[in-house]
């Protein structure tokens, strides 16, 4: 195990931004940098042991800061969208940047994913761990109160990527954090990700309006094309959310939720979360205006996201999962991405 820390360039304001790379005793690594307290690269193995890196990012910060995708990043204070750009909290509603249309998505313009986290390597005999911190003041893109935000990622021998979350909030206010990044099984550089496999423990997602606003509906998956309870390949154009089975489970224990495998290399990677949603996008607005690392172009299709959440617009429904975070509480939340081959 060990943690490398390397200067990742400069803003043009002149912050340098720093690369840290956690890799395990087989060779496997994790690549995250302080802006955006973004996942850069991932290194796992295929069947045979070779390993590539299948997580889409830039080679600059200039290009994190240009491109529109949120490649890799955390996402706050609210993942997703929020219809009209306003909720209402203790009887006073909010006012939201709209950055999506006439909706506020990802935390708006100057969202979590757009700055620049503090970063504390933490060496372990079978983990290492990189523990991220942001503060995001009172009224910042709107949300109320003093935010503390606490992020640890950890990489173990066993290819584990463990994302662990904490907030706390000196008013009430509301939050959904997420990470946002994009996996190609085959290898980032490789075509599109409709060979992949995907299966999901959902039974429902949240109906949406045509700007992506949930109604307000659950939608049952049966006999429709969300149904990914069998495995199917990744061949639909998803931006949706799905409803993750609860039933009977403990809430202090990530559960396994989701499997996606790469026939061709063998790879797959599951999802264990404490959340009770998972945004599956498949890039369809990705445009090509900005080329991944080395200059490889980017397309709609060319990568998938599996994004641990809330559900979205939760402010707007009360008949949705609660995402209040009360003054003196504090939020916690988990997920695992398990990489082996087959």
């Amino acid at each position: 195990m060990g943690i490398l820390k390397e200067s990742f360039g400069r803003l043009a304001d002149g912050t340098e931004i720093f690369k840290y790379t956690l890799k395990n005793t087989f060779g496997a690594s994790v690549e995250i940098i302080t802006l955006g307290g973004a996942i850069r690269a991932l290194r796992v193995p295929d069947r045979n042991g070779a390993l590539d890196d299948v997580v889409c990012g830039y080679d600059t910060p200039q290009e994190y800061l240009d491109g529109d995708q949120c490649q890799g990043a955390l996402i706050g204070r609210f993942a997703n969208r929020i219809k009209g750009g306003k909720f209402t909290l203790n009887g006073r509603e909010y006012t939201l940047p709209k950055n999506d249309g006439e909706n506020s998505l990802h935390g708006g313009f100057n969202g979590f994913g757009r700055k620049v986290w503090t970063a504390s390597p933490v060496e372990g005999k079978h983990a290492d761990s990189l523990v991220m911190r942001l503060t995001s003041p009172d009224g910042e893109e709107g949300y109320p109160g003093n935010l503390e935000m606490k992020v640890t990622y950890t990489f173990d021998e066993v290819n584990r990527l463990s994302i662990e979350y904490e907030a706390k909030c000196d008013a009430d206010t509301v939050c959904n954090f997420t990470n946002h990044a994009y996996f190609n099984l085959a290898g980032y550089a490789s075509c599109d990700v409709k060979d992949h496999i995907i299966w999901m423990a959902a039974s429902h997602i949240t109906e949406t309006d045509d700007q992506l606003i949930p109604t307000g509906r659950l939608i049952p998956v049966k006999n429709t094309e969300y149904e990914l309870r069998k495995p199917v390949p990744l061949t639909g154009m998803f931006d949706d959310n799905f409803v993750l089975r609860t039933s009977g489970r403990d809430f202090r224990k990530p559960r396994f939720v989701c499997e996606v495998s790469e026939p061709s290399s063998g790879r797959r990677v599951r999802v264990y979360t404490t959340l009770p949603g998972l945004q599956l996008y498949c890039g369809v607005m990705m445009d090509g205006g900005i080329p991944f690392k080395g200059g490889r172009p980017s397309f709609k299709h060319c990568a998938f996201c599996l994004e641990t959440q809330r559900w979205p617009d939760s402010p707007n429904h009360p008949n949705f999962t609660d995402c209040t975070l009360r003054k003196g509480e504090t939020f916690r939340s988990k997920t695992v991405y398990e990489f082996d081959a087959k």
